[in-house]
């Protein structure tokens, strides 16, 4: 790996090699052990959109690794060209986080940067929240084999990593949407093809849910929608994660989110308050994941 833009650009072998890691890491942080291995260097965090998770778990990984986040607040391609901006970072810093709209932005200044680049959420894919997530998946449920995701919202860009990890570990992932609101079309067919598992889209939420070891929700307006989310509540009326929607999962389901939640529209308190909630497992261990992506790229 030079960069981590994309969760299709990896092999099974690669994303199960990064959890591992950051199993190793985790433990390590829990120990209060110290392990430095980016002592001294640098990396630049560019965000073009707001961040709670991303940017102090990025931020505070870099330190606990010995090294120095720089954060940079900026829309990339305005001041000054995105390859200017890859080829000056290049001389000053190891590695590059960006948060971008575009996601063919995040590519261009890969394309043009020699140190590692990170994806940290684009308007096509977040790769760094579904590592974390299968992070906290394989504790609570010892493994991937034969497990059902199913995804109750939007098949935006968290839902499209999730295929993308599903390309390449063997579960079943299920699209519970409103019509309309699939997935990319294009992730959708390579996530089918490549699969082991079954990648399937469904409107009806009985039948989408029916058998999940997780059931995930997103809110129905990402950041940049928000012009949308008055259309996008009335279209995502009756597709709420409650207690009756758990009801028709495993008994043992668990509630995933990556955050932040709008409680009361995408999913309700009894259920993200709720025993099965895994959600703040799911925020501990972006620290983690993300530490482990910048150790392997960046050692």
């Amino acid at each position: 790996m030079k960069d981590f833009l994309s969760l299709a650009d990896l092999s099974a072998d690669e994303i199960l090699g990064l959890l591992d890691l950051a199993d190793q890491l985790r433990q390590m942080h829990w120990d209060r052990k110290v392990y430095r291995p980016l002592e001294g260097k640098t990396l630049a965090m560019i965000f073009e959109k707001p961040s709670l998770r991303t940017r102090v778990t990025f931020e505070l990984g870099m330190y606990h690794l010995g090294g120095h986040g720089l954060f940079y607040q900026t829309r990339l391609g305005e001041r000054e060209s995105v390859p200017d901006i890859a080829r000056n970072l290049e001389r000053w810093v190891d590695g590059i986080v960006a948060r971008t709209y575009s996601h063919d932005v995040l590519i261009e200044l890969a394309d043009y940067a020699s140190v590692p680049v990170i994806n940290a959420l684009t308007d096509r894919e977040h790769p760094c929240q579904i590592l974390a997530d299968a992070q906290a998946v394989r504790d609570h449920k010892g493994g991937f084999d034969g497990l059902k995701v199913a995804f109750v919202g939007d098949g935006n860009n968290v839902f499209a990593s999730w295929a993308h990890f599903a390309a390449r570990i063997p579960i079943d992932l299920t699209l519970v949407c409103p019509e309309g609101y699939e997935c990319d079309r294009e992730i959708l067919a390579f996530a089918q093809r490549a699969a082991k598992g079954k990648v399937v889209v469904t409107h009806d939420i009985p039948t989408g849910v029916a058998g999940a070891d997780a059931v995930y929700t997103d809110v129905w307006a990402s950041m940049g929608q928000e012009a949308e989310a008055a259309a996008r509540e009335q279209a995502f009326n009756g597709y709420q994660v409650n207690a009756k929607v758990m009801s028709y999962a495993k008994e043992d389901a668990v509630f995933m989110h990556c955050l932040p939640a709008h409680r009361g529209s995408e999913v309700a308190d009894e259920v993200i308050d709720s025993p099965q909630s895994i959600v703040f497992d799911q925020a501990e261990n972006r620290l983690h994941v993300q530490k482990a992506i910048m150790v392997t790229l960046m050692k």
